[in-house]
């Protein structure tokens, strides 16, 4: 053989070597909802996965938006083109639970491949949430969340407001929205993200009163909607008074796409969103900024009681091989890991789900180093749990969310008042619930 041969060889030989070695790993398909910056710490978690060993590759993929992808992954599933591992959000729980024989149970998943996973480390309203009527994990967390207040100390102290101390209570949520307004301060005192998520749903769960019946869905599938009460619909009246008045913005529905810009800019000086808006806000704003719980009504019993997750977790899809479930089983015990936990939540501002993260957060210095950053797990701990307040579990909830922002736009607007709007947001509601049982029994 020539020289010129035998070096030919080599080439080819190392890449056969190194194809085998790349074929040799297990692909595991992650869908996901996580754009932009999110996105891209979520891409961070496969990488290091990947980079932790040499038998395993998650492959992350996003999809749109938390709609998008489990509708996508439904449709996917139907037609045998499924991923191992979707992303869905906390509002889907129900609808996925109904999908008996297409998910594959956490719980079974890591007993089936004697991975190490012990459903007390977590929170027990991240449990809760998720888990069957015996207690079983049904799917993995992964990102929640909760939604706090997020607040401009430099526009309180040119106000004359102590950058320290955020409003407590509707009514100071308004005095001082006013005082900065009448300061010249700003034009505005606060607006929302995702007005159904704080403006009803957590706004319920704060003052500790029922969405719907059987425990807000959790009891079963037989629950109706229940909120259209003298609390919320004062509330929504109040929020077109006070948008009047030039207090309050409407963002928009669903994610309120106006309403971060309005707090970036300076143009509000109070903005409520996701806990995990956290990491974006401290990018986009020039200004201190400060953090709070959400505000309560003083003269409402039981307020304030605990806040709700949002956020979402990664539910295993059936259909495939073994060695693939190995390996996904492999990729949730590495995300159990106390270390990978406290990352994803110190860069993200997503809640420390497991007792053992947040006390790695906290004896690394975190929460001193970063006044605020435990806001989200305080505001979420601050009582038990009760069956207003662990969460809520219908089906049909992603398009009765939409129907409660459609209604609250409508108060917001002028058309309807909070009461006409709950109630119609009830009845419509409803009518969906009943069109899931129906499609489930």
């Amino acid at each position: 053989m020539s020289s010129l041969t035998k070096l030919s060889v080599i080439p080819v030989a190392l890449t056969l070597a190194l194809s085998t070695q790349v074929q040799a790993k297990t692909t595991v398909n992650w869908w996901h909802a996580m754009g932009g910056e999110l996105g891209e710490l979520l891409e961070e978690v496969a990488f290091n996965f990947n980079d932790s060993q040499d038998m395993y590759e998650v492959i992350p993929s996003f999809r749109g938006t938390y709609t998008e992808t489990m509708t996508g992954a439904i449709a996917a599933f139907r037609a045998r083109q499924h991923p191992h591992i979707v992303q869905v959000f906390e509002v889907g729980t129900g609808t996925m639970m109904a999908a008996q024989g297409a998910i594959y149970p956490i719980y079974e998943l890591m007993a089936d491949h004697n991975r190490n996973f012990d459903k007390e480390a977590y929170l027990p309203t991240v449990v809760g949430y998720y888990t069957d009527p015996n207690g079983n994990m049904l799917s993995f967390p992964f990102n929640s969340s909760t939604p706090i207040m997020y607040y401009n100390k430099d526009l309180f102290q040119t106000a004359g407001l102590d950058p320290n101390q955020p409003p407590q209570t509707w009514g100071e949520m308004v005095s001082m929205s006013q005082q900065i307004i009448d300061s010249g301060a700003s034009s505005c005192g606060f607006t929302t993200s995702w007005p159904s998520w704080v403006m009803l749903e957590n706004f319920s769960a704060w003052h500790n009163l029922p969405l719907g019946t059987e425990e807000n869905g959790f009891g079963g599938f037989n629950t109706e909607l229940v909120f259209n009460n003298e609390h919320v619909a004062r509330h929504w009246d109040n929020l077109k008074d006070w948008q009047d008045k030039g207090i309050f913005k409407w963002g928009g529905p669903g994610p309120g796409p106006d309403a971060a810009p309005l707090f970036y800019s300076g143009e509000c000086a109070m903005f409520f969103g996701s806990s995990a808006s956290r990491a974006g806000v401290l990018r986009n704003t020039e200004f201190n900024v400060g953090f709070g719980f959400q505000p309560y009504y003083d003269d409402i019993q039981g307020a304030p009681q605990n806040s709700i997750i949002g956020g979402a977790t990664l539910w295993v899809l059936r259909g495939h091989n073994e060695k693939e479930y190995e390996a996904v089983s492999a990729f949730f015990e590495y995300l159990s890991q106390p270390e990978v936990q406290a990352a994803w939540h110190q860069t993200t501002g997503y809640l420390p789900i497991t007792q053992a993260s947040f006390e790695l957060t906290e004896s690394q210095g975190y929460y001193s180093e970063n006044p605020g950053a435990d806001t989200s797990i305080k505001q979420m701990t601050l009582n038990p749990p009760t069956e207003n307040s662990k969460g809520l579990r219908f089906g049909n909830f992603v398009q009765i969310r939409d129907i409660i922002s459609e209604e609250m736009e409508a108060v917001m607007t002028g058309a309807k008042s909070g009461q006409q709007a709950a109630d119609s947001a009830v009845r419509r509601g409803n009518t969906l619930l009943r069109e899931f049982e129906a499609a489930n029994r």
